[in-house]
């Protein structure tokens, strides 16, 4: 089961509950027990770690791009 963050909207006190995914989202405050504790939802820590998660890396081209010119340049050298 996660375990989600609450803050009070009376007196600001934060406080952890492990939860399941289906629970309300909002609570009566365990600190001052007359506030409504609402869920506070953070961003998820994402990190990105070797090459290739962007389209600005450098890459190399596709095996099929490479071979169709390498084609050509053989049959035009073939003509001459």
């Amino acid at each position: 089961m996660p375990t989600y963050e609450y803050q009070c909207q009376e007196c600001g006190a934060t406080y952890e509950l492990q939860e399941s995914f289906t629970a309300a989202s909002t609570h009566t405050c365990r600190k001052c027990q007359r506030g409504t504790a609402k869920r506070v939802l953070h961003a998820p820590r994402i990190v990105f770690k070797g090459s290739g998660f962007y389209v600005t890396d450098n890459r190399k081209g596709s095996p099929s791009d490479s071979d169709s010119s390498s084609e050509s340049v053989k049959s035009e050298s073939a003509a001459s």
